[in-house]
């Protein structure tokens, strides 16, 4: 009976000449998204599996050596503390950092340092969802590319100005590796997998967690405005997308017409038989969720915040903040991004 290419008689995958297990640690901060975590770690055990011997170790590690609590309540124990000696220089040659939530209130001096430090001796540093903004906030992102959860990209946009920040659902570049997180981070690894171990073998694992099409890194991460607002409308959907790359200097509807080639009316008729809601509502929550963001991920100030979103007073800005969010902008800022599903 002939086997799939690249698997022995017994059913393994092949892998390259032994050498050595790579020794990963997952750095874990509180309220990471299980999600990302398992689509990030699940990839090397079943590797190792796959190719029936140990081509990868791992450890968890935390900012004070305890367990750190998920996002959805589960706690996972940690190997060591970011903090404490974790062993000799040099023992680890890869680091992810796990992070959800509201990476931006993440404040802990000795974790960062202790990033650093492994990035000094030459240990690749990948980050998953939020991880990139920890790893923006270590200052290790600077000259390489870089992605992000999307929810996180337009803080991180405004915190960090100087970075090369992508869309995209992974960036590998160099000795960095960042990912968009959720189901992204099971692209990213299946790229590690394959450069390290083989196509065959990362093909194996793919095909393991009945990930029959592994992306590539530059797909795009959120869905199209086609499928988002599930309508074909042509006018419409140009109209939606310039709305978007349009936030902080909102176009007047004439000016939003007269980019689809249509009339104010008939535009309006758009949005309120395709959406239900008039073009004025719709533009201010696309600027009001933007602004959610930015007080909860920046150390913007409010008015600063209420400028970058294109309101022109503070008090309107108070005003239509609290109506949509039953919260005002003050209350709000740095608040636990608790219940959203950020991966």
């Amino acid at each position: 009976m002939p086997h799939p290419r690249g698997q022995t008689r017994r059913g393994r995958t092949e892998v390259p000449a032994e050498r050595p297990p790579t020794r990963i640690g997952f750095l874990l901060i509180p309220d990471f998204a299980m999600i990302a975590y398992g689509c990030a770690m699940e990839p090397f055990r079943a590797a190792n599996d796959l190719a029936g011997t140990t081509l990868y170790q791992w450890v968890h590690v935390s900012p004070d050596g305890g367990p750190v609590r998920a996002s959805n309540g589960v706690s996972i124990l940690a190997d060591h503390g970011a903090s404490q000696s974790l062993a000799q220089p040099g023992s680890l040659e890869v680091v992810f950092v796990c992070a959800g939530g509201n990476p931006a209130a993440f404040e802990d001096p000795a974790t960062l340092a202790w990033l650093r430090a492994e990035a000094a001796r030459g240990t690749r540093i990948g980050g998953i969802s939020g991880g990139s903004y920890v790893l923006a906030r270590a200052g290790l992102l600077a000259g390489y590319r870089c992605t992000a959860h999307w929810d996180y990209i337009p803080a991180m946009a405004e915190r960090f100005p100087r970075l090369h920040l992508t869309r995209s659902l992974y960036e590998i570049d160099r000795d960095r590796c960042t990912s968009a997180g959720g189901t992204a981070a099971l692209d990213m690894m299946l790229a590690l997998i394959e450069a390290a171990q083989g196509r065959a073998l990362a093909h194996a694992v793919a095909e393991w967690f009945l990930h029959t099409r592994p992306r590539a890194g530059g797909e795009p991460q959120r869905m199209s405005l086609r499928e988002r607002y599930d309508t074909s409308h042509p006018d419409l959907l140009a109209v939606l997308d310039q709305m978007e790359r349009s936030l902080e200097a909102p176009l007047p509807r004439e000016d939003l017409a007269r980019h689809a080639g249509i009339s104010v009316r008939q535009l309006e008729r758009l949005f309120r038989s395709h959406l239900g809601r008039t073009i004025g509502t719709h533009y201010l929550g696309l600027r009001l969720d933007h602004a959610r963001r930015l007080l909860r991920q920046t150390p913007l100030s409010v008015l600063d915040t209420a400028m970058a979103c294109g309101f022109v007073s503070a008090a309107h800005f108070s005003r239509s903040y609290t109506a949509r969010f039953g919260r005002s902008p003050r209350q709000d800022r740095g608040r636990p991004t608790a219940g959203r599903p950020t991966g």
